[in-house]
């Protein structure tokens, strides 16, 4: 039977594998069966590494790979792990991500169309990025369904104006058809994208949890001394005193706490260099780990490029 060190770097070859869509289901699938052989005799810190990566699938599904056979294979993983732990909080997590994946696949499950009585079940699996996968395959995104139509559009009326008119009054009837379905569509097609994920949300409030559990000191001359003369809470602009109460911030930025509450009820970053705090608003999380993982990709691009990787001679 392998180590538990060969274990941990085997879980952790298989955690950079998530980052690849078309090993992502494989790598799960690997993870689901380590952790029902090994997790009830590993160690704390092996049982930490499993939760960890359970964890960044989780993550990974909200944002990233949302197509139903991901969610399917990462439902597995998470009913596997709910049964083996023992920790509440992580208990309870767990069951959270098994609920997301539930209402993920019930949602796809109400939009997808009755097949056809002669249609082959067979014919229902279809190719996206790579990779094969056998749900059915997802409605249009309606910012391609706009853009299809005014294509269309477009090539009757270009037809229109090389021939004088049109030909028949089928022809006539069809351009006038796909005008209001144009319009219909409008109305759909904005809200979404208006809501589209690559634009900035708007910053949520500090996590109200994060905020209760902000240390909170009290200044001695020893920590006057160490700030200076002129140290002052950045907030009120008051000189700071001995025996002044004082909150923490992680960025290691000091305020006095009723200064520090409307603004983190509002802000969720440090007024003086705007290290953010975690928020309790899942959508705005979400978008910032996307962001996250396309400066990444952006900077493997930058340096690759610089490296002369892709550079042909």
């Amino acid at each position: 039977m392998a180590s538990e060190a060969d274990l941990m770097q085997k879980l952790r070859d298989l955690q950079k594998q998530l980052g690849k869509r078309q090993m992502f289901e494989e790598a799960v699938s690997s993870i689901k069966s380590l952790l029902r052989q090994t997790y009830s005799s590993a160690s704390p810190s092996l049982r930490n590494l499993f939760y960890s990566i359970i964890c960044r699938v989780a993550t990974i599904l909200r944002t990233r790979y949302t197509m139903p056979g991901f969610w399917i294979a990462g439902l597995g993983l998470f009913m596997e792990a709910e049964s083996l732990v023992s920790e509440s909080s992580e208990r309870e997590h767990l069951r959270s991500c098994i609920a997301d994946a539930r209402e993920q696949l019930r949602e796809v499950e109400n939009q997808s169309e009755v097949p056809e009585s002669g249609q082959s079940n067979s014919s229902r699996g279809f190719l996206f990025d790579g990779h094969l996968t056998v749900d059915p395959e997802p409605p249009q995104p309606q910012w391609l369904v706009q853009s299809n139509l005014m294509t269309t559009v477009a090539t009757l009326l270009a037809a229109e104006s090389s021939q004088g008119q049109l030909e028949n009054n089928t022809t006539q009837e069809s351009a006038g058809n796909l005008f209001q379905e144009l319009i219909n569509s409008f109305d759909n097609a904005v809200p979404w994208i208006l809501d589209d994920g690559s634009v900035a949300p708007r910053v949520p409030p500090a996590s109200k949890a994060v905020v209760a559990k902000l240390p909170v000191i009290t200044v001695t001359e020893e920590i006057l001394v160490k700030l200076g003369a002129d140290a002052e809470c950045a907030i009120c602009k008051e000189n700071l005193i001995v025996d002044d109460k004082m909150q923490e911030l992680p960025c290691s930025h000091k305020f006095h706490p009723p200064c520090l509450k409307p603004w983190l009820d509002e802000h969720n970053s440090c007024p003086i260099c705007r290290h953010e705090l975690l928020t309790d608003d899942h959508k705005y999380e979400s978008w910032k780990e996307r962001e996250k993982e396309a400066e990444k990709e952006r900077k493997g691009a930058a340096n690759a490029v610089r490296g002369g990787e892709y550079m042909y001679v």
